[in-house]
């Protein structure tokens, strides 16, 4: 068995005259190569951008190239065509590349010029590059998640994952267990990508229950259509609906305010809040009894409720509280209309 030392002494003779040559290349143009996760990377953003990502679409796939081509002999032709926001090279651990690279312009004509220009360029003699649309992966899958689980406490659950998620779709899981299903749509593949990351390293646990986090699969998402019997997969909320409306009441002033708005003005009185820590979890999450006394309900509201605190200084009673909430300003809706059309009833849908 080879030390640690054999196999770095190893990759060093790899490809010496290419890997100097990119090295020399690095020094004289001042361009910043940063490797992470089996990729090394330019750009993302590139310097002096200002603004938001490049659309979706901008991004091509570039396959066909020898495994010890480096970015010094590739990120200039890309460049010659559109400006760059980021350019990844697939990287083996003996330095040489995978044979595939990702380059993403700052605007979609710019992706365009790359295929109808470079697709099929001789790079070398007897080799053609391969130059196509990246099809970026936007949408993950988060299966094992309580048949109890709710819309609302699935909202609270994922806000840690910032505002890059827009959509999110709820529904029956396809395994024998019974579970459900989430399926999240990112504005991004970095932020799909950052996402799943995060989900991961909080040791796949969400709501307190262990999960699989996953890209959502073709044949999956071939699954879906069929059982929501649309003409493609989508995630839409009622227009005007009630739960749009909750949803911005919540976003401006607070579930406990908007849920005090609610029992005023059906004369329920004040809601009494009474809460316990029960325990921690992995990722920051956080196990809570309640009790919610509404004088004029004839019953109280008591329950579990798993909650996660983005930062220390945050009371764990506080948020609880406020999740609890969310879910009373369902309960309490729900029981004097419908929220969801006979449709929407199939799969529970949420639009961030």
């Amino acid at each position: 068995m080879q030390s640690k030392r054999e196999c770095e002494q190893w990759c060093e003779r790899v490809n010496p005259e290419n890997k100097a040559a990119l090295e020399a290349w690095v020094r004289e143009t001042g361009i910043r190569l940063v490797q992470v996760n089996g990729q090394r990377k330019y750009g993302g953003p590139p310097p002096g951008w200002v603004g938001s990502p490049p659309p979706s679409g901008s991004e091509v796939f570039i396959g066909r190239l020898p495994q010890d081509v480096y970015e010094h002999q590739l990120i200039p032709l890309f460049q010659r065509v559109g400006r760059l926001y980021e350019f990844r090279l697939m990287m083996t651990f003996s330095g040489l590349n995978r044979g595939f690279a990702y380059a993403r312009y700052s605007s979609r004509r710019g992706a365009q010029a790359a295929i109808a220009t470079l697709h099929n360029h001789q790079l070398r003699p007897s080799c053609q590059l391969l130059v196509c649309r990246s099809t970026e992966k936007c949408e993950l899958t988060v299966d094992g998640l309580p048949p109890s689980l709710n819309r609302h406490m699935l909202l609270l659950a994922l806000q840690p994952l910032g505002p890059c998620l827009q959509e999110t779709l709820l529904l029956p899981s396809p395994g024998s267990a019974p579970s459900q299903i989430a399926l999240l749509k990112f504005s991004t593949h970095r932020a799909a990508a950052m996402a799943k990351k995060a989900l991961v390293e909080g040791q796949s646990r969400l709501c307190g229950e262990q999960v699989a986090v996953e890209w959502l699969k073709p044949d999956l998402k071939q699954h879906f259509r069929q059982q929501l019997a649309g003409p493609s997969l989508r995630f839409l909320r009622p227009e005007g609906s009630q739960v749009a409306q909750s949803r911005d009441r919540l976003g401006s002033q607070g579930a406990r305010a908007a849920l005090q708005l609610l029992c005023q003005r059906m004369r329920l009185g004040s809601p009494m809040f009474l809460t316990k820590c029960l325990g921690t979890g992995p990722a920051g999450w956080h196990r809570f009894w309640y009790q919610v006394v509404i004088p004029g309900h004839p019953v109280p509201f008591s329950g579990l409720i798993w909650v996660v605190l983005a930062s220390d200084w945050q009371d764990g009673h506080e948020v609880a509280k406020d999740a609890v909430s969310a879910q009373l300003l369902e309960t309490l809706s729900e029981s004097r209309t419908s929220l969801w059309s006979p449709r929407a009833e199939a799969g529970i849908v949420i639009k961030q």
